[in-house]
């Protein structure tokens, strides 16, 4: 989803959203964290959804703040999200546009952005082995597997969304 709002500065430069945006790439994999579950000992089935379920999906906005006819600044923000086993970051995004026009028909354009912020983290739990483990801290996705707990650990969810984005395009009217 997008909107277009622009705003002008009291020197002249022109402020414009550029888009609101819901999810990400990280809220996909917050989804696919939550897919599946395990049994306990007893039979009883445990979903990991109600873990990685977030009732607040990561919402997004992103202005340009255009400072002459070929050079502007990218900004914005994300909200985050959280569930009780993962977590979402806020974030800040930067960067600039710069254009030229080789030709009155044709544009060059180089984007780079960057995003500050804005990492998923997965939190453990803490899982009863009987009598023989008593409790441990796992990871909660594979606490009903042949690992050591303390191995499980080793598969935490840590991803950081893509920090640096570089577009060049070249269009052309015909």
């Amino acid at each position: 989803m997008a909107f277009f709002v622009s705003a002008m500065t009291a020197n002249g430069q022109e402020t414009s959203l550029v888009g609101i945006y819901q999810g990400s790439e990280l809220t996909a994999a917050a989804n696919h964290l939550g897919r599946g579950g395990y049994e306990l000992s007893g039979g009883t089935k445990v979903s990991f959804d109600k873990w990685y379920h977030s009732k607040w999906i990561d919402m997004r906005f992103e202005m340009l703040t255009q400072l002459s006819d070929d050079f502007g600044l990218l900004w914005g923000a994300s909200t985050g999200q959280r569930a009780e086993k993962v977590r979402i970051d806020p974030g800040v995004k930067l960067g600039f546009i710069l254009q030229k026009r080789p030709t009155p028909s044709t544009t060059l354009s180089l984007t780079v952005t960057s995003i500050l912020g804005g990492n998923l983290t997965e939190r453990p739990c803490t899982a009863d082995y009987g009598a023989i483990g008593g409790f441990q801290t796992v990871n909660c996705r594979l606490a009903a597997s042949q690992l050591r707990p303390a191995d499980t650990l080793k598969y935490m969810a840590n991803i950081n969304p893509s920090r640096l984005k570089l577009d060049l395009r070249f269009t052309g009217k015909f």
